[in-house]
């Protein structure tokens, strides 16, 4: 049974309500299986209920990321090959309606900005696009990657969905990672948010971490883009879908992101604003409901907000980003997907990372010593 196929046996509306119901008691029962909660333990610690018990959410979250992954934070950046876009996500400001330049990295422009990422310490590159299958598909991806593995331990992407073949070439040809965001989970508003292009496909896009698990992909990212729909449930169906993906695809890691809305060219706003205590709920949450995975914090949020939330379950932090093509190796030219918020350099992030005991990991191992 594919995952789609277990998402339609639940009711949004059941299980926003079940949350809602959660009590004193239920939020006690999940902190008392911290670690290995089960999915009624995730709606206690995502209800109303469970408010009142964040400072101690906050404690057990903290304690079992050290005792799993130690006073550590993966440094990554993301380095934008293209802003070309299909689709007409109405909160992105790569929608193809959007007035903006649009561009795609030559061969040539890929290097400077791989050079210059390189030059900053980086081990690990996130390649990230819009959706433009024919200017910036599969082949040009493949290419990007050739391009970029020697110079970095580990490469990932943040790009459109493929065939599970696809990922299959690009894994054998040094892929680690693929992050892709269902956004949200909600089926019958999914339209509203995506009402043209190849992302106004659900079920496709639902079903592509399945074919990255057949393809043996060594890592899967998930999340959704918090602030269209209630994050509560949003975020329990993101549980559920990480559970599925543990039992059929046992081989794969997966780490969970916490994208907010920010602002963008466009005029998209919030349906569903999540608060700074809003958001610490979520991500000690999914810490205590499993803390094995990995969860990462992108400069959209504050230098203040990430400064005293990356303690309490984060495992890895985007440094010094640009989301524009070009934006490290040449001026700002308004290309941008989103604004960021921390705009420290990664001298600075790292600095921030040390005075709190903690050491920054440029890279996860020596492509000489694989």
């Amino acid at each position: 049974m594919a995952f789609i196929d277990q998402l339609q046996s639940l009711s949004w509306g059941s299980i926003a309500r079940g949350i809602q119901q959660k009590n004193n008691s239920d939020v006690m029962r999940a902190l008392s299986h911290a670690g290995a909660g089960s999915l009624d333990d995730l709606m206690a610690l995502l209800s109303p209920a469970a408010e009142q018990h964040l400072e101690e959410m906050a404690r057990i979250s903290q304690e079992l990321t050290l005792k799993r992954f130690g006073k550590t934070i993966n440094l990554y950046i993301p380095l934008y090959l293209s802003n070309a876009c299909i689709n007409s996500c109405v909160y992105c400001g790569f929608n193809h309606h959007n007035r903006l330049r649009r561009s795609i990295l030559t061969p040539a422009e890929t290097e400077q900005e791989a050079r210059q990422i390189q030059n900053m310490g980086f081990g690990h590159l996130l390649l990230v696009t819009g959706e433009h299958p024919r200017k910036a598909g599969f082949e040009y991806l493949r290419e990007a990657l050739r391009q970029v593995r020697e110079m970095f331990s580990l490469v990932s992407m943040e790009v459109q969905p493929m065939e599970e073949e696809e990922y299959r070439i690009l894994s054998r040809e040094g892929l680690n990672t693929v992050y892709v965001y269902q956004e949200t989970y909600r089926k019958d508003h999914y339209g509203r948010y995506h009402p043209g292009g190849p992302k106004a496909d659900f079920r496709y896009r639902l079903k592509t971490p399945e074919r990255l698990g057949k393809a043996g992909v060594h890592k899967v990212g998930l999340g959704v883009l918090l602030g269209l729909e209630d994050w509560r449930t949003d975020f329990f169906f993101t549980g559920a879908h990480l559970r599925y993906l543990q039992k059929h695809f046992w081989r794969t890691n997966y780490s969970v992101s916490f994208p907010r809305l920010r602002p963008f060219a466009g005029s998209y706003q919030p349906n569903f604003p999540v608060s700074d205590r809003q958001l610490v709920q979520l991500i000690t949450a999914l810490r205590i409901f499993d803390e094995n995975v990995e969860m990462a914090l992108s400069t959209r949020e504050s230098p203040h907000f990430r400064d005293h939330a990356f303690p309490l379950g984060i495992t890895s932090m985007s440094a010094g980003s640009s989301t524009q093509p070009g934006g490290y190796s040449n001026e700002a030219k308004n290309l941008e997907q989103f604004e960021v918020a921390d705009h420290r350099s990664p001298a600075e992030i790292v600095s921030t990372l040390e005075k709190q005991g903690y050491e920054a990991v440029w890279k996860n191992w020596d492509k000489a010593l694989q």
